[in-house]
Parts: structure tokens; sequence; C-alpha cells
């Protein structure tokens, strides 16, 4: 069949073009910014059924793959799970596209968020039109190019998993290319269309199990957990809208309510097996071997960097402070006098290195670039020098003040090897 693919460049999109070309299928990508052979749409302009008519000539089949979880300008909720699917949905019946596919959500039949909402209002003006349609709502997607897949490798990473408190809150996520399977099979005109089908992965654990299955796929060892009290974290979520996170007072009320199928409940896993012709995967099969390094280096890669920054930022920022105003000057200016440098230029030298300090400081937090690595590392270099020559009792003082500039030095080292050099 020729199908349309909304939100083909987005992570569910690209699975879902994946899997249909190699069925044998005719892919168009429908995408806001479009290459050759795409097809240009927008989900927060395109609201009429007239906005979708020609692209919608000589097409079989649609699937709606696009959705977001948060909010910005004119892509909001409304607009993209919404308007534009009910504009695209009417135009599919008035060009008698055979089949429609609708990437929902789980949990929208009842969820009272702005996102569920919308996603039902979709979902529900679709059944009421002479379609032959299918409609597929899943849990948490993993894979390897998702957003909150990132997001939960991050926090299962890291030396202490520190996890929201959600009670009895279960997740059974699903893999992409389940997903993706999953909607190949929905397309086939041997499978009865008028149907909703929840679809979520063969395993539901609590978050902190969820996230303990990520780190052990990663090789990771176990890791204490701390608990993040739920006061914390709505105002964590409330500050979160405010500054582009994953985390919003939208996400939160969706992350406390959890994303499985009923427990318990067989008849509810019926359907995707019968999609998929075999049970999905559960989570602890969602890593094969030779990917498992890879989420592994790029869990650490997510906060490991930033976790530097702030780091360097803290010490040459608390040095400019206590060379400047906490250390006793003639302390300070006596050191000055032992390296050849005395009087005015003394007191120019002591309060120019702490201002350059605290430029160095809030450049790691503002500025990080390869520039700024390496001047820090010469800075360091420069004066470690001049110590070792000047005041050599420094190389073996107990509390190792030079020694510990080899740590320093290491971070720049790793920072300036990991700079990134965007190209377009």
């Amino acid at each position: 069949m020729k199908v349309l693919v909304c939100g083909a460049a987005g992570f569910i999109g690209r699975a879902i073009c994946l899997r249909l070309a190699a069925a044998g299928h005719e892919v168009l990508r429908g995408v806001r910014r479009p290459a050759r052979g795409d097809v240009a749409v927008d989900y927060s302009a395109d609201l009429q059924a007239a906005d979708w008519l020609e692209r919608l000539r000589g097409v079989d089949a649609v699937v709606n793959a696009v959705g977001s979880i948060s909010e910005k300008g004119a892509a909001t909720f409304e607009a993209l799970h919404a308007r534009a699917p009910v504009a695209l949905f009417a135009a599919c019946a008035q060009a008698g596209v055979r089949r429609v596919v609708q990437i929902s959500a789980l949990g929208a039949d009842g969820g009272d968020t702005a996102y569920f909402t919308s996603k039902r209002a979709a979902d529900e003006a679709l059944m009421a039109l002479p379609l032959e349609w299918i409609i597929l709502r899943p849990s948490l997607v993993f894979g390897a190019e998702g957003a909150s897949a990132a997001m939960f490798c991050r926090a299962a990473s890291m030396p202490m998993i520190v996890a929201p408190a959600l009670g009895k809150a279960r997740f059974q996520p699903l893999h992409v290319d389940d997903l993706a399977q999953a909607v190949a099979a929905a397309l086939s005109p041997a499978t009865p269309a008028q149907r909703v089908i929840d679809i979520a992965g063969d395993s539901a654990v609590s978050y902190d199990g969820m996230l303990s299955a990520y780190r052990s796929a990663m090789a990771f060892p176990p890791a204490p957990v701390l608990h993040v009290p739920a006061t914390i974290m709505a105002c964590a979520a409330w500050a979160g809208q405010f500054c582009g996170a994953l985390l919003t007072p939208e996400t939160w009320r969706m992350l406390r309510a959890g994303s499985a199928l009923p427990e318990g409940c067989a008849a509810s896993a019926a359907p995707i097996c019968e999609l998929l012709g075999r049970s999905p995967r559960g989570f602890n099969d969602f890593m094969t071997p030779a990917e498992r390094e890879l989420f592994r280096l790029r869990a650490l890669a997510g906060w490991r960097t930033a976790l530097l920054r702030w780091v360097l930022a803290i010490v040459w920022l608390a040095t400019a402070i206590v060379s400047a105003f906490v250390h006793p000057q003639a302390d300070s200016l006596a050191l000055l006098a032992r390296v050849g440098i005395e009087g005015i230029p003394a007191i120019a030298a002591l309060y120019g290195a702490a201002a350059l300090d605290f430029v160095f400081g809030i450049a790691c937090i503002v500025r990080p670039r390869r520039a700024l690595w390496l001047a820090q590392g010469a800075l360091i270099l420069g004066y470690s020098a001049a110590i070792a020559a000047c005041l050599p009792e420094y190389l073996w003082h107990p509390f190792g003040p030079l020694l510990k500039n080899l740590p320093i030095l290491a971070i720049l080292f790793i920072l300036f090897a990991e700079e990134k050099t965007w190209t377009t």
C-alpha cells in the first residue's frame, strides 16, 4: 500500500517508517521540515480537512504518529493531538483512504490531563467516521533514540538512583520495535478494524524496579535508591514547565498514575499478542548485547559532563572568593614576594588573579568550550610550575596542594576531548 506516516521524523515515526518499508509498503514521510520526497505537514497550522486533501491523493492508508509530551508555542496539545488529527481523519474519509492507524496513549480513555484529553478527542473523532480504523494506545515507549528512554537510563546510571515516591504506580514499557510491528499488522486488511488496543510490554514493575532493570542491563552494579518526596517533585515539575524540562506538572501527574495494563487481567494482553503473533518483549530484553555499551555510554554522557563543569565552576568561584575576601591579604602578599612579585604589582596580581578565577568559574557555566578548557589548563600548569620552582615545599606538603591539580587537569582533558563540534 501507499502509506502516509505523519510524524515520520519523530522517534516512533522513524521506527514505523522503517518497519513499513521493510514490509514492502510505499512510505510517504509526513514531516514538518521536508527533504526531497517527503510530504510537508504542520500540525500547528493544518487544522482544516481541506489542508489535507491534496496530500492524500492516491494514499491507501494513514498512520498518525504525531505526539508531544510538552507544549511549545503554537504546538499545543489541542493543535497537535486533537485539531490537526481530526482534520486529517475527516480528509481521509473524503479522500477514500481505506485504513487509518492512530497512535494514541495508554490512559487516554480516562486520563484527565490536557495531554490525555487531547488524545481522547482525536480518538473519538476517528471512531465516529466511516473508515477502517485501529487505535493503538501504547505505554511508555523505549528505544535507543527515545527522549524518555534516555532520561530513564541516565537516572539509572547514577551511583545512587534518585526516584520519585510514586507509591503503587506501575510501569509496563513497550519497545519501539514492537510498536512498529503492531502498526504494520494493524494496516493489514486481514486485521479486523474498528478496534482500540491498549499495547504494553510483557512486564509491569514499579518505577524503582524499571530503573534497576535498566541499570542491570547496562552492566552497572546495584545502587541504593533515594526516594524524593512528592512535594519536592511537584515543585520541580512546576519549575520545569518554564525551562523546557521533561518534568512538568502534566508529566508529573501522568508519572504518578503509572503506565501499565490492568494488573492480573490476561484479556488485556491478548490483542497485543494477536497483533504481534507473540508476546511483546519485557524490559529485561529491551537492550541487545550489542546495544548495551551504547546505552551505558550515552547514559553516563548525559550527566558526567555537566557534573565536571559544575565542579570546576565551584572550584574557580570559591578560589576567587577566598583569595579576594577570606585569606589574609598579608599572607597572600608574602607568598607572592617569594616568587618575586612585590608592592603594587603584587596587589594587582592578587586581585587580578581572583577576578580571572571568577570569570573562569562563570564561563564554566555559561560558555563552556574547548578554548576555555585550554586556557584553564595553561593557567594551572603555569602557576604549578612557578610554585614548584619558587615554593618547593608545596610539592611534599601533606595536604598535596600541587598534586591536587592533577585531577583538575584530568577533568579539563576529559572536557576538552568530549566537547562537541556541531556542523550543519
